[in-house]
């Protein structure tokens, strides 16, 4: 994505002071708390248990814990506390610096040799003397270790923040695993992979300095530090009076193209636009209806099951009237209007199969290997399928969309939870399986509106021309040139040609 590689100063600038703040708050709680644990064995039993169980916690689902919390949180006390973006990840990233410092923090204080603390002692030291004089010192080279294996996790846990909307090298992560732009990808790892490189040398300079009780090499590592943390607090850009809205986007091809086409008309409108990209579909509705999202297209069949818990079919209007008047007397958000398209969940094969329904399927499953998206197997959809029609697979994987695909082509899964809009369903010639019993639902793509938007007629007249503009054949297409294998297309290209294609 070539303005992703454009924002990589200042994503590298978010990144960094995102791991700054959490290594400081670590270093907060984590340094007291080490220093009252090393005098306290059942204190640092405590300590070390709880800090090395964090640490059994993938990084992906602490960050998605803190969500949830959040919002609770906010709701107790009447609001105010942002559930995504900066707080979350600031917090799990935290609770990830701990151990180590902990760990080593405790390790030099009780490495100490006794006789150095009864010469403290014999000189008449107060226990804060001693500690200050003698066990900090003694103890700081260790420690330093400590504080940069923690820097040095930090920084790269920190491209996990991109899933929770907060800028961070992780977004050309995840832009580039998605569109497979692997340029991107590499932008992004060999990002954060310097800047830990980078800021744990710093730190290295300073423990020599500490254990060799020269400033020398304490400035050398400092000042650096502290000139990259000014830079990146210094605001980029010039300041703008626009109003900003907050574009939301899940993480796959067509809803990174439709985010760049709603921001683009945005922008044309007069707003200034951020991009919040990499939601899952429960956080991204949870984020619109808590405001940290201002508009974003989800799918009708996706809100049906999920967020309003149905699991009747009704047709095709029946369900976007029900979702339309379930948002805005819950939620408070709006359903701007369909765009036009569906890209409905269906299980597909490779040609030459001699199957082409779900019920024809059945029989022959117990042979076969399903793949499917991140999130269908967890999903009321997949349930429905399964109980509907007795799927029973030999196997079932979870892949990323576009390496599902890959499992197809390459014969490591028969079946895949495919998307009707995808162009690779026409480019690789697969057969979507037919649904007899009606067991999926409709889903529409439908542009929705946060609370304090829905009734924003602005906003509103910016992105009506979207409605039931775009053709489903015309959402393959745009989807491909970003998929596709060769001479691909970034999502800005894909939406800019999907706008003229249409003519908005």
């Amino acid at each position: 994505m070539i303005s992703a590689l454009a924002q990589l100063p200042p994503l590298i600038a978010s990144h960094l002071l995102l791991s700054a703040a959490a290594m400081a708050l670590a270093l907060i709680v984590g340094l007291p708390l080490a220093i009252l644990a090393a005098r306290r064995p059942r204190l640092r039993a405590v300590a070390l248990g709880l800090a090395g169980l964090i640490q059994t916690i993938p990084g992906l689902a602490l960050l998605a814990l803190f969500y949830p919390l959040l919002l609770w949180l906010s709701k107790l006390v009447g609001g105010g506390i942002p559930a995504l973006g900066f707080l979350p990840a600031l917090l799990a990233l935290s609770l990830y610096a701990l151990l180590p410092i902990l760990r080593n923090t405790i390790a030099g204080l009780n490495g100490i040799d006794a006789g150095v603390l009864q010469a403290a002692d014999g000189v008449g030291m107060t226990a804060g003397q001693r500690l200050r004089l003698v066990e900090l010192p003694l103890a700081a080279p260790v420690a330093m270790a400590g504080i940069r294996t923690a820097a040095v996790w930090t920084i790269g846990a920190a491209t996990l923040a991109t899933t929770v909307g907060y800028p961070s090298l992780g977004n050309p992560i995840f832009s580039g695993l998605q569109t497979e732009s692997w340029v991107l990808v590499l932008s992004g790892c060999v990002g954060a992979a310097g800047l830990a490189l980078a800021v744990d040398g710093l730190l290295a300079l300073i423990e020599r300095g500490i254990a060799k009780r020269r400033k020398g090499p304490i400035g050398a590592g400092l000042i650096p530090l502290a000139v990259a943390l000014g830079l990146a607090l210094m605001p980029t850009g010039t300041a703008s009076t626009r109003p900003t809205i907050t574009v939301g986007a899940k993480n796959f091809s067509e809803q990174f193209i439709l985010a760049r086409l709603i921001g683009t008309r945005l922008e044309k409108a007069g707003y200034q636009v951020r991009y919040r990209e990499g939601l899952g579909s429960a956080v991204a509705f949870r984020a619109l209806a808590g405001g940290d999202v201002d508009v974003y297209v989800d799918y009708s069949g996706t809100l049906w099951t999920g967020a309003m818990g149905r699991s009747d079919t009704p047709s095709r209007a029946a369900m976007l009237d029900g979702i339309a008047r379930w948002m805005a007397a819950g939620p408070k958000t709006a359903l701007l209007g369909p765009l036009g398209f569906e890209n409905a969940y269906a299980l597909a094969m490779r040609a030459g199969s001699g199957i082409g329904s779900l019920d024809q399927l059945a029989a022959r499953a117990p042979r076969l290997a399903l793949g499917a998206d991140l999130e269908f197997l967890d999903r009321p959809e997949w349930k429905a399928v399964r109980d509907t029609y007795g799927l029973r697979f030999r196997d079932s994987r979870a892949y990323s969309p576009t390496f599902m695909y890959r499992a197809l082509a390459s014969g490591q899964a028969d079946v895949i939870s495919a998307f009707s809009s995808d162009g690779r369903i026409a480019a690789e010639h697969l057969v979507v399986l037919g649904d007899p019993k009606g067991a999926l639902p409709h889903y529409d793509a439908v542009l929705l509106l946060s609370p304090a938007h829905a009734g924003d007629a602005k906003l509103r007249a910016a992105l009506q021309p979207l409605i039931d503009a775009i053709p489903v054949e015309t959402m393959r297409q745009a989807n491909y040139l970003v998929d596709r294998d060769t001479d691909k297309a970034t999502p800005e290209t894909a939406a800019a040609w999907l706008a003229r294609t249409i003519g908005r």
